[in-house]
C-alpha cells in the first residue's frame, strides 16, 4: 500500500478554491505510483477516520489559501502561521484542528498552500491556479515536491 497521502481541501464550485479538487482529480486520473489521494472538499476534517485507517507515513494537505502572493504562488505553510491573521480558508473548521488531529498518527503532515485569484461562487478556476496545480502534479509525480516555505 502506498504510505504517501494527498488529501485536498477545497469548494470546486468557487473558483479557485477548487484547487484541491482539481488536483484529486488529476491524481484519479492518473495515479501516481507513490502517492494516494482522497478529496477532502470543504470539510476535509469528515475523513480523518480514512486517513487513519489507510496509515500513511507522510500527509501532504493541499488547499488554496489567500497568503498575500501572486496568484498561483505555491508554498509550504508551517501550521504556526496558520494563527496568521492574514492567511485566510474557506472551510468549516480551522485547518489548524485538522492537521493537530492527523498529527495524532500520521509522522509527517505537511500543508501546501495554492495562492487564489478569485474565489467566488460559480468562477472558473483562474488560469494562473490551474496551472500551479498542474505544476503539483508534475513535481509530485517526479518525486520532486520541494516548495519555498512561507
Amino acid at each position: 500500500m502506498k504510505k504517501k497521502l494527498v488529501l485536498t481541501v477545497g469548494n470546486g464550485m468557487m473558483g479557485d478554491d477548487g484547487a484541491g479538487a482539481f488536483l484529486a482529480q488529476m491524481m484519479r486520473q492518473s495515479p501516481l505510483e507513490e502517492w494516494e489521494v482522497l478529496n477532502g472538499g470543504a470539510s476535509p476534517e469528515s475523513l480523518v477516520h480514512r486517513v487513519r485507517e489507510i496509515s500513511p507515513e507522510r500527509v501532504l494537505v493541499v488547499d488554496a489559501a489567500d497568503m498575500d502572493l501572486a496568484p498561483g504562488s505555491v508554498r509550504y505553510i508551517p501550521v504556526e502561521r496558520l494563527e496568521d491573521p492574514f492567511i485566510f480558508t474557506t472551510h468549516t473548521l480551522p485547518l489548524t484542528f485538522l492537521i493537530e488531529s492527523l498529527r495524532e498518527f500520521a509522522p509527517q503532515v505537511d500543508l501546501l498552500g495554492i495562492q487564489p485569484e478569485v474565489v467566488a461562487f460559480g468562477y472558473p478556476m483562474s488560469t494562473a491556479v490551474r496551472d500551479a496545480v498542474a505544476q503539483v502534479y508534475h513535481e509530485l509525480k517526479n518525486g520532486q515536491g520541494v516548495w519555498e516555505s512561507l
